[in-house]
């Protein structure tokens, strides 16, 4: 497998000659594709060590590609090229082994980081192979040997990039590579022959290998999986583990692990949802300049109402007006507010405050709308609950919206003439540990196609009047703020949106 040369697939022909171009002048041997079906073909005939390939393409995608050229060889190393609409697809494809993705328009820093990344984790790979392999058969080299390539072998495991821990056969801590120094936070002066595996690696992990130490023959080894350890300043890192047991025909006489660090992909995971909510608020410009003009058009309506009323000294026209720019100012300072948070990360602000004193004073603000509309609120509240510690602005906006959908999903019922609509708004404390909230009405009532997209960007449901971020927002506050939302309605009967977050006692 060559590192040097690279198996480039994409359907668009003047992407291929363009980077074709860029690559074989950084020095690599470039073979092209314009599908996946031949993509496939060359790969099985040259053999590439580095595959780059295209995520949406008609025939054989970028997916099938990655699952195709990983079960011919599952060393390889796949770059996938993604759209900004991609994520969720560029995630699937780190899951089934891409070593990398980068973002369309592809640009030529991005591009050479992702390849020598890959380079990198062939060199590594191959490295650690042939470590691994030599490791076990250690101990039955004759002592010239041992010694002879020992000193081969403490290179190889200082250089890797990955962390490598050794153990004696009583778990004691006999290898802890500069890879492992970096991971843990610990020197290795800290660890050698001082510190147990027990005190560094995860509980899963540990329970594992305790149970391997007390059996004679049995599981040799765990493959890559992700787990969190702490390091030594009690920082959670995501790394992917791998490690074995050594035996000396029946008896454990060691063992091994690799911990590779996660923390760069997981950032450049998080960069790409980050960057995938900018772009869908770029894109999406156009989608909100109908409900603007709306806005718009009430804001000189009222004015010219006003404008009237000023000339002609008439009271009534005055406030006419001036409630018309009221309601639509308001409806400006929710649009700005709602594309604030959307756009942008934020961490609660924890204060202690009363969920019952939230929701009653977003049903006191929700009061007069529903009066107008012949729309009662009822209150349940939780007398057991107390004070606990939220953020209460966070809670306050999410229910906000909640209450308001639902004065709306009352207003739009066609079933206006057999029944009074009604709006619960009902608190909970659960178990100890969860505060819920949860607004249910009897309105018009949501069916299942639209249910499975209320919580997609600018999906709305009240046409020119909505915006589709509210529940949007609703939901990515809750998430930050630890909790989950779940929505149950039926066409025709009605809502309800529950809200659940963990208590939080006052600290």
């Amino acid at each position: 497998m060559d590192k040097n040369k690279i198996l480039f697939i994409d359907d668009e022909e003047a992407i291929l000659k363009v980077l074709s171009i860029s690559l074989k002048s950084d020095g690599y041997d470039v073979v092209t594709a314009r599908s996946g079906t031949e993509g496939i073909a060359l790969f099985k005939k040259e053999t590439p060590g580095i595959v780059l390939t295209d995520l949406k393409m008609p025939g054989m995608d970028g997916i099938e590609v990655l699952k195709r050229v990983k079960k011919i060889n599952t060393d390889a190393e796949v770059i996938v090229i993604t759209g900004h609409g991609d994520m969720d697809s560029a995630i699937d494809a780190l899951k089934y082994g891409a070593s990398d993705f980068i973002n369309k328009p592809v640009k030529d820093e991005a591009l050479k980081i992702a390849l020598e990344r890959a380079r990198e984790k062939l060199t590594i790979r191959d490295t650690l192979n042939s470590y691994t392999m030599d490791l076990e058969n250690m101990c039955e080299i004759a002592i010239g040997e041992v010694k002879r390539k020992s000193v081969f072998q403490d290179k190889l495991i200082t250089s890797s990039n990955d962390g490598i821990v050794a153990t004696d056969e009583d778990g004691v801590i006999i290898i802890f590579n500069p890879g492992a120094e970096r991971i843990f936070g610990y020197a290795r002066i800290e660890v050698i022959r001082k510190m147990h595996f027990q005190q560094l690696y995860p509980e899963a992990i540990t329970e594992e290998f305790n149970s391997g130490f007390r059996r004679r023959r049995g599981k040799k080894g765990w493959g890559w999986k992700e787990v969190i350890i702490k390091n030594k300043e009690g920082s959670e890192v995501p790394v992917q583990f791998s490690g074995t047991l050594l035996y000396d025909e029946e008896t454990v006489i060691g063992s091994v692990g690799f911990f590779q660090d996660l923390r760069e992909i997981k950032r450049l995971q998080q960069e790409l949802v980050n960057s995938e909510r900018l772009a869908a608020i770029g894109q999406t410009v156009a989608r909100l300049a109908h409900y603007i003009k709306n806005i718009l058009a009430g804001l000189k309506g009222g004015t010219y109402i006003v404008n009237i009323g000023l000339d002609k000294n008439d009271t009534d026209k005055l406030k006419t007006g001036w409630n018309m720019v009221q309601k639509n100012v308001a409806r400006v300072s929710s649009l700005v507010a709602d594309l604030l948070s959307y756009s942008k990360e934020r961490e609660p602000e924890y204060q202690n405050c009363s969920p019952n004193d939230i929701a009653q004073d977003v049903c006191e603000l929700m009061e007069s709308k529903a009066a107008e509309n012949e729309v009662e609120i009822i209150r349940e509240f939780d007398r057991s609950i107390r004070s606990v510690s939220m953020d209460p602005n966070a809670i306050h906006r999410s229910l906000l919206n909640l209450v308001s959908n639902a004065i709306d999903a009352c207003i739009y019922d066609l079933d206006v003439t057999k029944k009074k609509h009604r709006i619960q708004v009902k608190t909970k404390l659960e178990d100890n540990d969860t505060i819920s909230f949860e607004v249910k009405d009897n309105g018009t009532g949501i069916n299942d196609e639209v249910k499975a997209k209320l919580f997609t960007a600018f999906f709305s449901t009240k046409g020119g009047k909505g915006t589709g971020l509210g529940l949007l927002v609703t939901q990515k506050l809750i998430q930050e703020h630890g909790g989950s939302i779940k929505v149950a309605s039926k066409t025709g009967k009605g809502s309800s949106f529950q809200m659940r977050l963990p208590y939080r006692k006052i600290s």
